[in-house]
């Protein structure tokens, strides 16, 4: 989960719902390029994220050139819930939008969207522009004491979502803007998709060879003190992706919140390469 700092949208990025989805209404915000663009790029959020954890790069994206979307996955936050929760059917969603119009769109998946990103590769690599893997893995993230996702599978569907979510922010605390953000981000998931997302944390499968066979230029970033996929799983990752991965100063699991600035400069040479 990337927690934003601030809310407010900043200049330049509106928020819109794309009618007629795959599975319904998306909910996105956007940058257009300023001045002639160089491309698309669409960002794919984590579990338990949402669009905004994106609002600071938004803008960075569009002033060096790019139009940039960010969205809410099938059934989270404000996006409309899906009837089907595979990891190729979020993978289809991100790929739907990719191919709104005819260009070639480059795909940044943190997290569990690294997961969807990859999926999206491998189902459609001529649409793929480029894909970036940040604070991500080659497969299931796993159970661990740390992060117990078995035990919020199984309490989906048996404990309120609200409980759930507030079990998990215990003794945190932050600006009250941002905590009721929070809860509501959390209570708006359709329990369907979330347990989904969280199951696939547990099981996914390891498909970085066949993504590199695609051909698909692929850039792998982190921050710092990421703690969620090891360090050497990610390192290791990069390297059977043939790239070496970009450590993200000063920030952990989400770079794009924590230090956007310092994520584009080590992001940004590979999207104008590609």
């Amino acid at each position: 989960m990337s927690v934003p700092r601030t809310l407010q949208l900043p200049p330049g990025v509106t928020k819109s719902f794309e009618l007629g989805g795959l599975h319904g209404d998306v909910a996105m915000l956007s940058a257009k390029a300023i001045g002639p663009s160089k491309g698309k790029v669409l960002l794919i959020p984590g579990w338990t994220g949402s669009k905004e954890d994106f609002l600071p790069l938004l803008p960075l994206l569009a002033a060096a050139g790019y139009d940039a979307t960010a969205y809410d996955q099938a059934g989270q936050y404000e996006s409309d819930p899906g009837d089907d929760y595979t990891l190729e059917s979020y993978a289809r969603g991100a790929l739907r939008l990719a191919q709104m119009d005819s260009s070639r769109t480059h795909l940044l998946g943190h997290s569990f969207g690294g997961l969807v990103a990859q999926q999206a590769a491998l189902i459609d690599p001529p649409q793929v522009r480029s894909l970036s893997l940040l604070c991500s893995g080659p497969g299931a993230l796993g159970d661990s004491p740390t992060r117990p996702l078995r035990r919020v599978v199984d309490a989906i569907g048996k404990v309120p979502l609200l409980q759930i979510h507030q079990l998990r922010e215990q003794g945190i605390k932050r600006p009250a803007q941002i905590t009721a953000f929070l809860a509501k981000r959390f209570t708006a998931n359709d329990p369907r998709s979330l347990r989904a997302m969280t199951q696939l944390l547990i099981d996914a499968p390891d498909v970085v060879d066949a993504v590199r066979a695609t051909g698909v230029p692929t850039w792998v970033g982190r921050g710092t003190d990421d703690d969620a996929w090891p360090h050497d799983v990610q390192e290791m990752m990069a390297k059977r992706l043939g790239t070496e991965i970009a450590v993200v100063p000063d920030s952990a699991h989400s770079p794009a919140v924590e230090n956007p600035e310092a994520l584009m400069q080590a992001w940004l040479p590979f999207l104008e390469a590609h």
